[in-house]
């Protein structure tokens, strides 16, 4: 039976408008090159639960914001909304006293820190590098991640000396997004740049691409992967935009079919590192086509997983694992909660 007919047997893809051309390339990749078993990551930056997959204990491994809601390069597709759900930790004594807290009683086994960046996309993290610093000594299980923006080696540097196991960034393709989109006067290649220094130390380095980051268009996804592919990298995340962070009618939905395309064309780019599908998508049958698009490219995570997903990937035969963490963070057996479940072939 081929992957077409197996989906049109899923009671959550029954009204899916599906690329039948697609799925038998994904179909004609995969029988080239068996994808391995697909992790479903449900971190607890938000409540989480399908009818498949359960979320995990409140604030196992929560995102903090050093800059509360606040961000002063106000992205046209962002607007500083998805920091609205971090916990803020605008001092290093709110950090370090939240942090203690979880682990104390809700057994935190690490975190994201993040925040709004200012105008030349930066995040000034060095006043935390102290309480970094401590928290690992004090708590050697502690896995920590952050979003890096942009920054030069020197500074990667200090990152690293603090303890921070996982850097992540976002990586633009084509200068008339980082202009439009994000109101920056920074070329590309200051990205690329950022993605050397990270690189560079001994981090798990792990950028980012949003699928449709030009107003719904898919204009320099290509040349982001190209970069992501000359460096070392832990992993790759794809995310897809999501309009409804955006002021009404600026920007477009990309379409199932092109944001899956992506997810073939990363998995034959960067055939040896794990590439995931994060947090960001949009809702509805638009998650539950994505999600199984990005199964059958073989994308090694998804976080969040759409209602369906564990049907899709049974119906294709790849097995499936759920980790209590964060997509972008490696965290090992003896400290993360995982449940590996067969898979019905």
């Amino acid at each position: 039976m081929t992957w077409i007919s197996k989906l049109r047997a899923i009671e959550e893809l029954e009204d899916a408008d599906l690329d039948h051309a697609l799925v038998a390339d994904l179909e004609a990749a995969a029988a080239a090159r068996p994808a391995g078993p697909v992790r479903f990551s449900t971190p607890t930056f938000k409540e989480y639960s399908t009818s498949e997959i359960k979320g995990c204990s409140k604030n196992s491994f929560p995102a903090f914001s050093v800059t509360a809601g606040a961000c002063a390069l106000d992205c046209d597709h962002c607007q500083a909304k998805i920091l609205e759900p971090m916990i803020p930790a605008t001092t290093p004594e709110m950090l370090d006293r939240k942090v203690r807290d979880l682990i104390l009683l809700q057994n935190l086994q690490g975190f994201l820190l993040s925040g709004g960046s200012n105008r030349r996309n930066e995040i000034k993290y060095e006043r935390y590098y102290g309480v970094i610093e401590k928290l690992k000594r004090d708590f050697p299980h502690l896995r920590i991640a952050i979003h890096s923006a942009l920054l030069d080696e020197p500074r990667a540097r200090l990152m690293e000396s603090a303890g921070v196991d996982t850097a992540m960034m976002d990586v633009i393709g084509a200068q008339e997004t980082i202009r439009e989109v994000y109101h920056l006067d920074r070329p590309v290649a200051d990205f690329e740049a950022t993605l050397a220094a990270l690189t560079a130390t001994r981090m798990e380095v792990v950028p980012h691409i949003v699928i449709g980051l030009h107003y719904g268009r898919i204009v320099g996804e290509a040349n982001a992967l190209d970069i992501c592919a000359r460096y070392p990298i832990h992993a790759l995340v794809l995310v897809v935009i999501m309009p409804f962070y955006a002021k009404a009618g600026t920007f477009a939905t990309p379409a199932t079919g092109d944001v899956g395309r992506i997810f073939l064309e990363a998995r034959r780019r960067l055939p040896d590192r794990a590439v995931n599908l994060g947090c960001a998508r949009p809702p509805g049958m638009h998650k539950r086509v994505t999600d199984a698009y990005a199964i059958m490219a073989g994308l090694d995570g998804i976080a969040f997983p759409a209602d369906g997903a564990v049907a899709v990937a049974r119906a294709v035969g790849r097995p499936f694992e759920q980790a209590h963490a964060c997509c972008s963070i490696k965290i090992g057996e003896d400290i993360a909660d995982r449940r590996v479940m067969a898979c019905a072939t």
